[in-house]
């Protein structure tokens, strides 16, 4: 399952890091930061709403693009262990200068750079999709949606919301969608992760992503699953991610062979890995264990993956033939 080439489209870059990283950098820099590691250096938390603020306590170190430089290495290096050959990240200007356009460049041009020396010595393709946070509000998405407009092109190539998704409506983050998508970045929101498969479909009503990160709790609502087919809609789907945080209480229990079988585009992706002691390797042998899926479904799940990705046609053709396929 490790040599496998992968395609992930649901990463948050912070949440990529590894707990030995962060409990450096902290000692670098002489920030206790013990409360969020188990005796075992792992990262600790009682539930997803507490998981935040141990998410933003880790981020806390992380205060100079060198340090996301740093950062984007690492992670970079953990997925392609795993055989992750392209991945899409997600980033926050909220966490990289604090939303001002100016500080934001020097923090993604970091980033960037990492980027692609990783590329060039791992041979692992990365793009960035810029998050606003949900329970920041509305008002704050505004100015992180101008950070993402100035600085979209080949490499920045998306727009979402992260965060937590019982805070607000999508609707009240339209100004912020509207901004992003006229400066032609694509779109992704998560949903349907904590909110029910009413926030899947506020979502789509609200700010018509062409994905959706998470959307898993769709599958309460038959109906809505088969819109997400017709339209093609697809899900950015984290199975270890949501078996790990209770979303589901097992494996078998998880809906992401349900929705795959009632023609709904699934990918599978990490979320926040160390956090949750998983990795794309392991998500496969989860996934083949429990459902039986095989190289053929794997491909199948990748060629979906790669046609989603918000690359370039170029960067997909060379990515296509590192899974071993051809784009028509």
């Amino acid at each position: 399952m490790r040599e496998i080439p992968k395609v992930e489209l649901h990463l948050h870059l912070e949440g990529g890091a590894p707990p030995a990283f962060i409990r450096g950098l902290a000692r670098e820099k002489n920030v206790d930061l013990s409360g969020i590691f188990r005796e075992d250096g792992g990262y600790t938390y009682r539930d997803f709403w507490h998981f935040l603020q141990v998410y933003e306590a880790a981020t806390s170190v992380l205060t100079s693009p060198e340090d996301y430089a740093r950062l984007t290495r690492a992670v970079l290096e953990e997925s392609a262990a795993n055989g992750v050959v392209y991945a899409e990240t997600f980033l926050s200007p909220d966490f990289c200068g604090g939303g001002d356009v100016g500080a934001w460049r020097d923090y993604l041009q970091a980033i960037r750079e990492a980027a692609e020396d990783m590329e060039r010595s791992h041979g692992i393709t990365l793009r960035g999709i810029v998050t606003c946070i949900r329970h920041f509000g509305p008002d704050r998405s505004r100015p992180i949606a101008v950070c993402a407009a100035e600085t979209a092109g080949d490499w920045l190539t998306g727009f979402g919301m992260a965060g937590d998704e019982l805070k607000g409506k999508p609707g009240d983050f339209r100004y912020a969608f509207d901004c992003a998508r006229e400066a032609g970045l694509r779109i992704t929101v998560h949903a349907g992760e904590w909110g029910g498969a009413a926030s899947v479909r506020d979502a789509l009503d609200a700010l018509n992503p062409e994905r959706i990160g998470h959307g898993v709790q769709a599958i309460d609502d038959l109906a809505l699953v088969d819109r997400l087919a017709e339209d093609g809609v697809v899900l950015e789907c984290c199975p270890g991610s949501n078996v790990f945080l209770g979303v589901y209480k097992d494996w078998r229990s998880h809906p992401i062979e349900r929705l795959r079988e009632r023609g709904v585009k699934v990918t599978v992706s990490t979320d926040d890995p160390p956090f949750f002691g998983i990795t794309m390797t392991s998500d496969y042998e989860n996934l083949n264990r429990h459902f039986g899926w095989d190289e053929d479904v794997f491909a199948e799940v990748n060629r979906t993956a790669l046609e989603a990705a918000f690359c370039d046609a170029a960067t997909k053709d060379k990515i296509a033939k590192k899974l071993g396929a051809s784009r028509a």
